[in-house]
C-alpha cells in the first residue's frame, strides 16, 4: 500500500459552511477501516473545529491554526509549537476596530480589507510575522509556521512519512501541505492556483470530491495516478539521446536524464567484481534519501559502510539485531545499513528470513522502508529460497537486488524486476544470463555481434557487446523497448573527488588541454580546469577565438573532462557570434566557476 494516511482541508474542503455531511462521514469511516490514518489540517482555532466537526474523533490528529496547533483526538492532548500571539499587536489591531478579530493559541485572525491594516501594524511594531491568506480570511502567525509544518510534526508522531499521504485541500494556505504530500489532490471548488498545483482535481466539490477521493484510495491506492507523479522520480544518469526508459528530463543540451520512479519498480544492479556496482548504487540510494525517501540496506560484505544518510548496525565486531533495526528505522526520517560481517555464513539465512519478515511488517503497517537494497543478493535469495518455505510479499517493490549472478537468483525473485541495470564486461551476456534464468529470450541488443539485428542503435549495441566506459550502465526497462546506455549520477562523495580532479588535478598529457592557435606558434597546455581558466585568460583574442569557433573547448570539456552539460554551454558560447573575445571568456569561466569552484 503507497498511501497510509489522507491529510485533509477542513472549510471548503471537507466541510460545507462549517459542516460535514453524512455520507462523507461514512467515508471518512470506511477509509479508517481500511487501515489508513487521517489528519485534518485546518486554519481554525482548536476549539471552533471540535464544535463545528463532532466525529473529530474519527482523526488520528488534527493540525489546527494553520499548523500551530497537534491535537490528539486519542487521549485530548494538545501541543502548540509557537509562541502566544503578542499583546500589543492584538491591542493595537482592536484600537484600530479590525473586526472580527480571532485570538487562538498562536494564531490572529480576522478577514479581507483589514490586511492593509495588519501589514501595518505589524510593520510599526517591527515583528517577525507572517500573513496567510485563505479566501477572504487573513490569518497572522509567527514565520516558518504553516499547514505543511503542522502536518509534519503530525505525521512525526504517527510514524509516517509524507511519501505515504495523500493530501486534499481547496485553498491559499493548502498551498504547503499539499506540496510536501505524495499525491496533492484539489477538490471541484478549489482556487485556480490550487488546481494547478494538484496531481488529481475531483469531479465533486468540497465533501462529494473528499468521498469520490476517499473511494479512489480504498478500491485503487490510487494506482491510476502514478504516471501523473513523474515530479518523484530520482536521477539513475544521462544519456546523449531520448528512448523509452523509466522516466526524463531535457536539460537543452542534447542529453536526457534518466529517472526511475521512486515507487512501484524493482531494479536488479548486476556485473562482474570491480564493475561499479556499489558505486552507481550508492549514488541512486543517495538520491531517494535526499528526497526524503527511506531505505534500509543490507550489506553482506561491508561495501556500504560510508553511506553517510544511513545509520550502520552490526560489523565485523557484533552481528546486528533485527529489533535494532526496526527501532531505527521506525522513525521515517533515519535510514540505516546492516552489516552482515558479523553474521556467521551458516546464520545468514535465518538471519535474513526473521529480518525481511520484520521489514515487511513494517511495510505493511507504514509503507516504509520504501526501499530495500539487497546487496549480494544470490546468497540472500538464492534459487533455492523458496524452496526453503520464504516466500515474497504479494506484489513486492522498492526492491533494489544488486549481485553478480543473476541466474543465481531465485526465479520467483527475477520475475519482479522490472528495470535491469548491467554494468561491466560483457552486459549483453549479463541480460542474456538473466532473460535465461526467466526462460525468456534475451534482447535483441544483447546479441552477439554477428546476430545484432540491422537496426539496434550501433552504440548502444556495441556497449552490449563489451565497450561499456567506466561509470556507464546498460538499462533494460523490460515493458518499454530496447536496451540503451546511460553515463550513471555518481553519488556526492565520487563526485566531489571528481570536482576535484578536473579542477585542480593533474591530468595526463594525453587529457590536457593545449593552446596552440591558428598558426600553432604556441604550445601552453592547461592540466586541470583551474589552469585553463588561468592561460585561456592571458592568451590573445585570436588564439581563445580560433579554439572557441573551432569547438575544441566544447570537445575537451566533453571527452576529457568528462562533463556534457559543460560541453554544451561552450557550444552555445561559440555559437554566439555577436560575444567578443572577452565576453566569451567571461562567460565560459563563469560557467566552469559556477560548477567547479562553488561546488
Amino acid at each position: 500500500m503507497r498511501y497510509h494516511a489522507l491529510a485533509c482541508d477542513y472549510d471548503g474542503t471537507l466541510a460545507h459552511g462549517g459542516a460535514v455531511d453524512d455520507a462523507t462521514v461514512a467515508a471518512l469511516t470506511r477509509l479508517r477501516r481500511s487501515g489508513r490514518r487521517i489528519v485534518l489540517v485546518t486554519g481554525r482555532e482548536l476549539e471552533d473545529v471540535l464544535r463545528a466537526f463532532p466525529h473529530a474523533d474519527l482523526c488520528d490528529r488534527i493540525v489546527a491554526e494553520n499548523g500551530a496547533v497537534i491535537y490528539a483526538p486519542s487521549t485530548r492532548e494538545a501541543r502548540v509549537l509557537a509562541g502566544a500571539p503578542n499583546a500589543a499587536f492584538v491591542e493595537a489591531l482592536r484600537a484600530r476596530g479590525v473586526a472580527p478579530l480571532g485570538v487562538g493559541r498562536a494564531i490572529v485572525a480576522t478577514r479581507e480589507p483589514h490586511e492593509r491594516t495588519v501589514i501595518e501594524v505589524i510593520r510599526e511594531l517591527g515583528l517577525e510575522l507572517q500573513v496567510i491568506f485563505n479566501k477572504g480570511a487573513v490569518m497572522v502567525l509567527p514565520s516558518g509556521v504553516n499547514k505543511a509544518t503542522g502536518l509534519a510534526t503530525a505525521l512525526d508522531e504517527l510514524r509516517l512519512s509524507p511519501h505515504n499521504v495523500a493530501g486534499v485541500g481547496d485553498a491559499e494556505n493548502d498551498h504547503a501541505f499539499l506540496r510536501m504530500s505524495e499525491c496533492a489532490v484539489a477538490v471541484a471548488n478549489a482556487v485556480p492556483t490550487v488546481k494547478a498545483q494538484a496531481d488529481l482535481v475531483t469531479r465533486g466539490e468540497r465533501g462529494a470530491g473528499v468521498v469520490e477521493l476517499i473511494d479512489a484510495l480504498v478500491t485503487s491506492d490510487l494506482a491510476e495516478l502514478a504516471p501523473r507523479l513523474s515530479r518523484h522520480e530520482v536521477l539513475l544518469g544521462r544519456r546523449e539521446r531520448g528512448g523509452e526508459h523509466g522516466g526524463s528530463g531535457g536539460n537543452g543540451a542534447g542529453e536526457t536524464e534518466v529517472r526511475l520512479p521512486a515507487y512501484g519498480i524493482n531494479v536488479l544492479l548486476a556485473g562482474t567484481s570491480g564493475s561499479g556496482k556499489s558505486t552507481l548504487a550508492t549514488g541512486f540510494l543517495e538520491r531517494l534519501t535526499g528526497a526524503g525517501y527511506q531505505v534500509c540496506v543490507i550489506d553482506p560484505e561491508g561495501d556500504y559502510d560510508s553511506f553517510e544518510p544511513a545509520i550502520q548496525l552490526g560489523g565485523t565486531e557484533r552481528a546486528p539485531l533485527v529489533h535494532e533495526v526496526t527501532d531505527v528505522i521506525s522513525r521515517p526520517g533515519r535510514n540505516c545499513v546492516v552489516n552482515l560481517l558479523g553474521v556467521g555464513l551458516g546464520d545468514r539465512p535465518e538471519f535474513f528470513e526473521r529480518l525481511f519478515t520484520a521489514l515487511d511488517d513494517l511495510r505493511a503497517r507504514t509503507g516504509r522502508p520504501h526501499w530495500i537494497a539487497l546487496d549480494e543478493a544470490h546468497h540472500l535469495l538464492p534459487m533455492d529460497w523458496a524452496a526453503a518455505g520464504l516466500t515474497l510479499p504479494e506484489q513486492p517493490s522498492g526492491l533494489l537486488l544488486i549481485t553478480v549472478h543473476p541466474e543465481g537468483l531465485a526465479r520467483e525473485v527475477l520475475a519482479t524486476v522490472d528495470v535491469v541495470l548491467a554494468v561491466g564486461a560483457n552486459p549483453g551476456e549479463t541480460l542474456r544470463a538473466f532473460s535465461e534464468a526467466l526462460g525468456e529470450a534475451a534482447p535483441a541488443e544483447a546479441a552477439p555481434a554477428e546476430a545484432a539485428p540491422a537496426d539496434a542503435a550501433p552504440a548502444d549495441a556495441a556497449a552490449a557487446r563489451g565497450e561499456l566506459a567506466p561509470g556507464e550502465a546498460l538499462v533494460w526497462w523490460r515493458s518499454r523497448g530496447a536496451p540503451f546506455v546511460l553515463a550513471s549520477e555518481p553519488p556526492t562523495a565520487e563526485r566531489r573527488r571528481h570536482i576535484r580532479k578536473y579542477a585542480e588535478g593533474e591530468l595526463g598529457e594525453d587529457k590536457s588541454f593545449y593552446f596552440r592557435g591558428p598558426d600553432s606558434r604556441l604550445n601552453l597546455r592547461a592540466q586541470n580546469l583551474s589552469l585553463f581558466v588561468q592561460v585561456g585568460d592571458g592568451v590573445d583574442d585570436a588564439t581563445w577565438l580560433y579554439h572557441l569557433r573551432r569547438g575544441d573547448y566544447a570537445r575537451w570539456l566533453r571527452e576529457s573532462i568528462k562533463d556534457p552539460p559543460l560541453a554544451a554551454e561552450a557550444e552555445r558560447i561559440a555559437a554566439d557570434a555577436g560575444l567578443s573575445a572577452a565576453q566569451s571568456r567571461a562567460r565560459l569561466r563563469e560557467a566552469i566557476e559556477r560548477r567547479y569552484t562553488a561546488a
